[in-house]
């Protein structure tokens, strides 16, 4: 099994080397977020260990990055940030597990090996409502009522994935905008009518008749019609 270690402390990175190889991993060691994004995007990984504190980029950024692109490898989050909020984040962000430093190497090893089995032991929730269903595979956006199908940008693919697993739910603007363009993000307000914009005209040109509803100062919801 290889394991991609994203971990700029040095000292910290070669003993999780040794501990690693020691189960019989085979690792791959970089210290920074750039390189660790570039490494990931390979798929060539069973598992990625990346720490959230990094030169370059940030491991919430590498995550958030790998997510757009569609890549599923599991993520261990390994890092001083323990924080109730950096959790949820990290978790929202699409880490599998979130593993606050400092930790016992026993506890490490068991993430490690529950996370990796999680591919093969879980069957992904089908993301489809109504007469709409997404694909993973090619993001694209497909109406079994017409047959019609369109690609989605990364941003319109990840908004979807949002209100497909909540259908019928109203997601206030700031969890929507906090799950997309994140905590930090210097995206402007509007970005959000302007996706939605985006895929109410795809869901039209899909003949589908799902909607995307806006509550006045409550938010968004997906609406399934008859």
């Amino acid at each position: 099994m290889r394991v991609l270690l994203v971990e700029d402390e040095k000292g910290l990175s070669s003993a999780l080397q040794k501990l690693l190889q020691k189960e019989r991993y085979e690792v791959d060691a970089v210290y920074n977020g750039t390189d660790g994004l570039d490494w990931a995007l390979t798929e060539s990984y069973d598992a990625v260990i990346l720490d959230v504190m990094l030169p370059e980029m940030d491991g919430f950024e590498v995550l958030r990055r790998l997510r757009e692109e569609k890549i599923t490898t599991p993520v261990l989050m390994l890092t001083a940030r323990g924080s109730v909020e950096d959790r949820v984040y990290g978790l929202t962000a699409g880490a599998d597990y979130y593993l606050p430093k400092p930790f016992e190497t026993s506890e490490l090893m068991a993430c490690l090996k529950a996370i990796t089995r999680r591919g093969d032991a879980v069957p992904r929730m089908k993301l489809a409502a109504g007469d709409v269903e997404l694909s993973e595979s090619d993001g694209k956006l497909r109406c079994t009522g017409t047959g019609k199908e369109i690609k989605l940008g990364a941003k319109e693919y990840q908004l979807m994935e949002l209100f497909l697993r909540s259908p019928g739910q109203i997601l206030p603007r700031e969890t929507i905008q906090e799950r997309i363009w994140g905590y930090d993000s210097e995206a402007e307000y509007n970005n959000l009518e302007v996706y939605v914009s985006f895929l109410r005209k795809k869901l039209t040109f899909l003949g589908s008749s799902v909607k995307l509803k806006a509550s006045r100062g409550l938010g968004y919801s997906l609406e399934v019609g008859e």
